[in-house]
């Protein structure tokens, strides 16, 4: 593919190679020389750059220290997210990206176990009823339980993120995958509980009126100690970074928080669920 046939048009690669070939001659730069860069041969640049090669996350992190986008709306990594996990919702790569940076993250779920909580079998069971419905095709299913590995993974960190988690109590009610694949499950969550930066609480149905969210909400306290808020419909991701209406999710999961049994309790309430009984 030479010069006069690359179109942007052509599809989200080749609209990454576009970006990244005008990127490089905006600043007058041979492919030599952001090959150099970058820690990439200038073949390997030249066929990103038609699209012949698709990005990768290493070279999209690359991208970004070089040209300095890293963290922005218009970094390469947040591309290649999109290429790579277009069957995500929209607005949901970009809440990753912001997630693995987060200093502090809290969730709350309603009738779902939440994605960084997951074990890979749990997850693999709610995809695999999506491809039984049509939504998506089995290779999606298997990159979206590769997706949440990874983003998983982006957590371990040597100053790992305050993680909050209350989950109402449909949660861990809710049979997915067998009773093998939920007892895994709620191991996983009674583990969890025990580390160090974590905190996990159980908000029972009993709670009734003082559950304020009816649907999941995500809550992201960054480096900055800013405060951003993800939400999501059936068809869409929502990032809020509006202080008028964050700051009243923000009041509301305090309160939730305040309202719901410990963490001690939590676990207990698990292991009861574990065993069967009510």
């Amino acid at each position: 593919m030479n010069r006069k046939d690359l179109n942007p048009d052509a599809g989200p690669v080749a609209a990454y190679g576009a970006r990244l070939r005008s990127s490089r001659e905006a600043r007058n730069w041979t492919q030599e020389h952001l090959a150099d860069l970058m820690g990439y041969s200038s073949q390997h640049i030249s066929a990103m750059e038609t699209g012949r090669k698709p990005p990768t996350l290493r070279s999209s992190l690359s991208a970004d220290a070089v040209f300095g986008l890293a963290g922005t709306i218009e970094s390469f990594e947040r591309a290649w997210r999109e290429i790579k996990h277009g069957s995500l919702l929209e607005g949901f790569p970009e809440y990753v990206g912001h997630e693995a940076r987060a200093e502090e993250i809290r969730l709350f779920e309603t009738g779902l176990i939440p994605g960084l909580l997951q074990t890979r079998a749990y997850a693999a069971a709610l995809e695999a009823g999506n491809v039984r419905r049509g939504s998506i095709t089995a290779e999606q299913a298997a990159e979206r339980v590769e997706f949440l590995i990874e983003r998983q993974a982006a957590l371990v960190r040597d100053l790992p993120p305050l993680v909050i988690v209350v989950l109402d109590e449909s949660c861990i009610r809710k049979p997915i995958g067998g009773p093998r694949v939920m007892d895994e499950q709620l191991g996983r969550l009674s583990e969890f509980a025990q580390q160090p930066s974590t905190s996990l609480q159980i908000a029972p149905f009993a709670m009734g009126e003082l559950i304020p969210f009816s649907r999941s909400v995500n809550l992201l306290t960054l480096t900055d100690r800013s405060v951003i808020a993800y939400v999501e419909s059936q068809t869409q991701g929502y990032l809020d970074r509006e202080i008028t209406s964050v700051l009243p999710l923000v009041r509301a999961y305090h309160q939730l928080q305040t309202e719901a049994p410990s963490q001690a309790e939590s676990v207990a309430m698990i292991s009861q669920v574990r065993k069967g009984t009510p």
